[in-house]
This record gives structure tokens, C-alpha cells and sequence, in this order.
């Protein structure tokens, strides 16, 4: 799964990677730790094709749900059933986006001690998860713009690890995973463990272990 990441780069290297203009407000960055229901950073592409990014919710909740509160369990959609899953797959044909993050981070087991590693692109550049995103409306009439990250079984460097891994999209594939006219079968050949021989793993500090923890020094490797 995919429960934390962050996103350290700068707004104008944002822009400049993604080629997104931004609509509204974007979060506050940096963002060491970012954590499920919060504002994250989303760029989708407009009817004309141009790249908006904008903040959603962190949590999917489909446009039929009875309230907020099921986002909680729709952070992470499986991609071996993001196509199927009633509650993924709407979203998954018609409203999909790109999640920037700097890295994610997942914990490995070390007696009764829960150890948190960074994973990264190793040039420090940033990734771009693949995401589905929804808009819910409350009886008020309130709407709010949801997301969810897509994830894979994990490759050889995340899984001494953890199982799974976000769906982390090359550069190349970003454009077809925000088309309307790609069909299916094509966007889930996309689902695949990221290259190892472009991504490095580290332990960090275990303060990220609380999400409020905000220190610029999360992402750094722990010194020994």
C-alpha cells in the first residue's frame, strides 16, 4: 500500500516537471509527511488537454457514498481490481490524474520497533503516482474532491520491505494515463513495479512514525 509520501520539491520545479497550471490554492509545501484526508496535489487534464493541478482529499469517496467517512478506507486502490471494484471503477475510466511526490515511505518490522524507509527516484527527481480521483457532494451541497493512489506488487527494492507499491508512472506514460481515448487494457500495462535499477530505499528518522511530525529531516537517510 501506500499510506505516506512527500513532497519536498518546490512549486516552480512542480510546474515545470508536470506542466500543470495550478487552479486555487495548492498545499503548503514543503510536505515531509503527508497523511491520508489531506489536502494533497493532483493534475488532471482538461477537455482541451492542458494539465490543471489542484488539491483533493487524500481518500477516495465515490460520488454515491452517504458520507466523508469511507475516503478513510480508499486510499489505496489495487490496480489488479481498480477496473472491477464498484467503488474504484468509474473513476478509473473517466477520472484519472497524476499524484507528484518526492517519495513514499513504509515500515519493516524490527522486533516489537516499526522502522520507517524513504523510497526515491536516485537522480531526486520527482515521481508522478498514477491516481483516480472522484467528486462528492453533500446533502448540503457541499463538493469535495476526492483521490485515491493506484497500487502494484512491489519491486525487488521496496519488497525487503513491504508487498506493495505505488503505481509510479515514467515520464513517458503520463500523457497516455491522462487521456481520455486510452483504453483499459493499455492503462493497466502501465500498473507496474517501478525499475529498481531508478529508485533507492533508505531508513529514516522514526519521528515520521507520527504523521504530525513536519521536519525537513524526514526524508534523509538516518545516520548510523
Amino acid at each position: 500500500m501506500c499510506g505516506r509520501f512527500a513532497v519536498v520539491d518546490d512549486w516552480p520545479g512542480l510546474m515545470t516537471r508536470f506542466l500543470f497550471d495550478l487552479s486555487g490554492d495548492g498545499p503548503k509545501l514543503p510536505a515531509p509527511n503527508v497523511s491520508p484526508t489531506q489536502g494533497v496535489l493532483a493534475v488532471r487534464a482538461d477537455a482541451d488537454g492542458s494539465r490543471v493541478g489542484s488539491v483533493f482529499r487524500w481518500g477516495l469517496v465515490p460520488f454515491w457514498a452517504k458520507d466523508l467517512s469511507i475516503g478513510q478506507k480508499m486510499i489505496n486502490a489495487r490496480s489488479e481490481t481498480v477496473a472491477t471494484k464498484p467503488a474504484f471503477r468509474n473513476a478509473f475510466k473517466q477520472r484519472r490524474c497524476l499524484i507528484p511526490a518526492s517519495g513514499f515511505y513504509e515500515w519493516a518490522r524490527d522486533g516489537g520497533k516499526r522502522q520507517p524507509y524513504f523510497f526515491r527516484r536516485r537522480d531526486g527527481e520527482p515521481y508522478a503516482f498514477a491516481g483516480i480521483w472522484d467528486r462528492w457532494t453533500s446533502a448540503q451541497g457541499e463538493e469535495v474532491e476526492t483521490v485515491s493512489i493506484l497500487t502494484t506488487e512491489a519491486n525487488e527494492v521496496v519488497g525487503s520491505v513491504h508487498p506493495r507499491m505505488p503505481v509510479i508512472l515514467l515520464p513517458e506514460a503520463e500523457d497516455t494515463w491522462l487521456s481520455p481515448a486510452a483504453p483499459a487494457e493499455l492503462l493497466l500495462e502501465l500498473a507496474r513495479p517501478y525499475p529498481v535499477e531508478l529508485m533507492q530505499g533508505y531508513p529514516v528518522t522514526a519521528a515520521v512514525n507520527t504523521p504530525r511530525y513536519q521536519g525537513l529531516d524526514a526524508t534523509q537517510p538516518l545516520s548510523v
